[in-house]
Parts: C-alpha cells; sequence; structure tokens
C-alpha cells in the first residue's frame, strides 16, 4: 500500500485516483494515517463481505 501525504494528495489528485484504482492509498496528514482512498470496486467488495458477515446476524434478530 502508498502512503502520501495530505499536501501531496491535494496537488497530485488526479495520480492519487490513478494509484488508487490500483492499490489502496494512505492518506497521512501531519505523519498520522488518517485515511484510505480505494477504487469503487474494491470499496463495494469490502461492502459484500460485510453484508454477509452480518446476514445471519440479521436474520437471528428477526426471528426473537
Amino acid at each position: 500500500m502508498q502512503t502520501v501525504s495530505a499536501k501531496e494528495a491535494k496537488y497530485n489528485f488526479g495520480r492519487l485516483i490513478d494509484t488508487a484504482r490500483a492499490q489502496p492509498v494512505t492518506v497521512e496528514k501531519h505523519g498520522r494515517a488518517v485515511v484510505v482512498v480505494m477504487a469503487i470496486e474494491e470499496y463495494e467488495r469490502l461492502k459484500a463481505i460485510e453484508a454477509d458477515r452480518d446476514a445471519p446476524r440479521a436474520s437471528g434478530r428477526a426471528s426473537e
């Protein structure tokens, strides 16, 4: 995973997007990781995993 400063992300936003399409990019502010930029496909994949993981709990609550 690549890491960039918030300033670099701001001034090179197009490059940040291009890089994030290939791999997640951590953005740091004052030397501390604050956000990760990733491709929408990767975000949707992670959300689907989360939904699958939470589905049994949700269906269990409905029967209570």
